[in-house]
């Protein structure tokens, strides 16, 4: 695996080190030992799978309150996706900043949020899948989220958005400093 730091200080974005031969490739998708190696949270605990029909629908954009903040692993296994992660700590120099990667089941990218952030994603083609991994249990009264379309934060989704949940409409603004 290869670690990429972002311009968010803390996010990565993580690469499949292929082992290739004619029958196709090996990779390590994830290892406790290169987490902690590079200072990143190792301790994941729940293994979530989203997937979405249309292409443009948007998820997003969630994060958890503490004590139930937590750390999120994504990968795109189908399709693809326009993976983003918002800096959303208070006390940060890249506080509002935001950053977004295409993911696919070809590339084999992956996005490392630390806690934090909130994040969210774009379908760019039906029938897209993808997973993330998170340091902490699902924890709904602890559940937050921001706007998709936020003035504030900007976020630029690289397909017109065709599906958003009632949710997802209705989280608040983005107040820069503050959750």
């Amino acid at each position: 695996m290869e670690f990429e730091p972002t311009k968010l200080p803390g996010a990565f974005l993580v690469k499949l080190k292929k082992i290739e031969d004619h029958r196709g490739y090996f990779a390590r998708g994830w290892c406790k030992d290169e987490f902690s190696k590079h200072g990143l949270d190792p301790e994941m605990m729940q293994l979530n799978v989203g997937f979405s029909h249309t292409k443009g629908t948007v998820r997003g954009l969630h994060y958890q309150e503490a004590p139930h903040a937590e750390v999120k692993f994504v990968r795109c296994t189908r399709g693809v996706i326009f993976d983003v992660v918002v800096d959303i700590r208070p006390d940060s120099a890249t506080c509002g900043q935001w950053v977004g990667y295409e993911l696919s089941a070809d590339n084999g990218l992956m996005l490392y949020a630390p806690e934090g952030f909130a994040h969210g994603y774009q379908t760019l083609a039906d029938d897209s899948e993808m997973y993330y991994m998170t340091t902490k249990a699902y924890a709904a009264g602890a559940a937050r989220g921001i706007r998709y379309d936020d003035p504030v934060l900007q976020v630029v989704w690289p397909e017109a958005v065709t599906v958003v949940s009632d949710a997802d409409r209705s989280w608040p603004a983005f107040h820069l400093g503050a959750k």
